[in-house]
């Protein structure tokens, strides 16, 4: 059995992957969630976790979202984190600019999951064709929603609508790509 160890900068991280990954991943593979308080909380404590985790079968992910940062530059560190701790193998993704990017990338799950109307039809619009260039996706995800969006209840809803195929962000896609190879990867 594989197990993916999945560390992420907040809850609603937890809760999107928590209602995606099962549509994923077959039942063989099992997950757990290392929930950090926030980007910086995951920078000071990743290379511990990642250092003292013992079960064998395990693969890692580490998910951050980008925010106002340098993208390259998040990664590389993180990167660097994970082999200083021994993990040289772990899978290091970023939501750029922040998770509610994804969303965005699928307004049609925006609207099943939030029993709303008309989202859907917006995708074809230029700012929802690319949504990972948006400067605070959160932010027009609550505005789009009339704040019918809230960060883990929403995150909870949307994420079992999401579509595999056909998101308008490239970040959601690139997680999506490393996470199978990286299954492929273990299995082998």
């Amino acid at each position: 059995m594989t197990q993916l160890v999945f560390f992420l900068e907040e809850p609603s991280a937890k809760e999107m992957l928590m209602g995606l990954l099962p549509r994923v991943f077959p039942d063989t593979v099992t997950y757990r969630y290392v929930v950090f308080e926030g980007k910086q909380d995951l920078e000071k404590r990743l290379s511990g976790k990642l250092r003292a985790w013992q079960h064998p079968d395990s693969s890692f992910v580490v998910l951050r979202d980008k925010d106002s940062a340098n993208c390259v530059q998040v990664k590389e560190k993180l990167v660097d984190m994970c082999r200083s701790a021994g993990k040289p193998n772990t899978l290091v993704r970023i939501a750029c600019h922040e998770l509610e990017s994804w969303f965005l990338g699928d307004l049609a799950a925006v609207e099943k999951g939030l029993n709303l109307s008309g989202l859907a039809k917006r995708q074809q619009q230029r700012k929802f064709r690319a949504p990972d260039e948006l400067g605070n996706p959160k932010q027009e995800l609550k505005m789009l929603t009339n704040n019918a969006y809230q960060q883990i209840a929403g995150s909870r809803a949307i994420s079992h609508y999401l579509s595999l195929e056909g998101n308008q962000s490239k970040s959601f896609n690139v997680f999506l790509s490393g996470i199978n190879y990286l299954l492929k990867d273990s299995i082998a």
